[in-house]
C-alpha cells in the first residue's frame, strides 16, 4: 500500500496497539483477501477470456485524481511521493515539485514532476472494455485511483505514458526491452486483481512474451465486488 510519510508513522503507531477481542473480531479485518502468487504464465491462463466492448466509453466516468483520505495530497501527488527515489520537495497544498524518479518503460530518470505522467497500467478505456462498464460509479473511481496495490499507477515519462495511450500489450509494449517481463506481470496482476476480463489476442500475446519470461511472478490482492 502506498503511504505518505505521515501515514506510514501512523500505522507503525497503530501496530504497536495490543490486540483487543473487538480488534480481533473486526469483520473488516476479516474481509481483507490474502495475497495471491503465482508465474506469470500461470496468471495469464487465469485471465478470463472476452470479448471487447468499448460502448459507452467516456473518461469522465472513471474519477480522478482524488483525495480519498483528505490529507491534501490527491492520487497523483501521492504516487509522486511513494516512487521518488529521493525525498521530496513539497509546496503547500501537496504539490510536488522536485524528486528523483525512475521511469521503467524507458529507462528515463526525471528531477521535475512535470515531465511525468501517472500511468494507469491498464489504462481507462481497456479497463471499461474489459468489465468496469458494468461496475457502479464508485467501484470505477476505487479503480482509477487504487493506491492499495503498488502495480495499479506507475509514474513515467509523459512521452511514454502517451504512446502507450489506450493500447494493450497487443498493440504496445515498453520501449525498454529489458522492461517488458515486469510490464507483463504488472498489466495482469491488475486485470486479476479487478477481475478484468482479455481478448483473445491481448492473452495470446501475453503467452508469447512470457516464453521468455523464466518464472517472473505475479502477485495481487483481489478487491471485493
Amino acid at each position: 500500500m502506498r503511504k505518505t510519510i505521515t501515514r506510514g508513522l501512523a500505522a507503525t503507531a497503530l501496530l504497536t496497539l495490543p490486540l483487543t477481542a473487538a480488534t480481533a473480531a473486526s469483520p473488516v479485518a476479516a474481509s481483507v483477501p490474502a495475497a495471491v502468487f503465482m508465474t506469470l504464465t500461470e496468471g495469464i491462463t487465469a485471465l478470463p477470456v472476452a470479448d471487447e466492448n468499448r460502448d459507452g466509453y467516456q473518461r469522465t466516468k472513471f474519477k480522478h485524481w482524488v483525495d480519498a483520505d483528505h490529507d491534501s495530497c490527491n492520487t497523483r501527488s501521492e504516487v509522486l511521493i511513494s516512487e521518488s527515489r529521493i525525498p521530496v520537495t513539497v509546496e503547500a497544498g501537496c504539490k510536488v515539485t522536485a524528486g528523483q524518479w525512475y521511469s521503467y518503460y524507458d529507462g528515463v530518470t526525471v528531477t521535475t514532476p512535470g515531465g511525468l505522467d501517472i500511468d494507469h497500467m491498464v489504462p481507462l478505456a481497456e479497463a471499461w472494455d474489459s468489465g468496469a462498464s458494468q461496475w457502479s460509479a464508485a467501484r470505477r473511481e476505487a479503480y482509477a485511483n487504487d493506491l492499495d496495490a503498488e502495480t495499479s499507477l506507475v509514474a513515467v515519462t509523459a512521452k511514454s505514458n502517451r504512446s502507450k495511450s489506450d493500447q494493450d500489450p497487443a498493440e504496445w509494449l515498453p520501449p525498454l526491452a529489458d522492461a517488458r517481463c515486469t510490464y507483463a506481470a504488472q498489466w495482469v496482476s491488475t486485470k486479476l486483481r479487478w477481475g478484468l476480463t482479455a481478448d483473445s489476442v491481448e492473452q495470446d500475446t501475453l503467452r508469447d512474451l512470457a516464453a521468455g519470461c523464466g518464472n517472473e511472478p505475479v502477485e495481487y490482492e483481489p478487491t471485493a465486488s
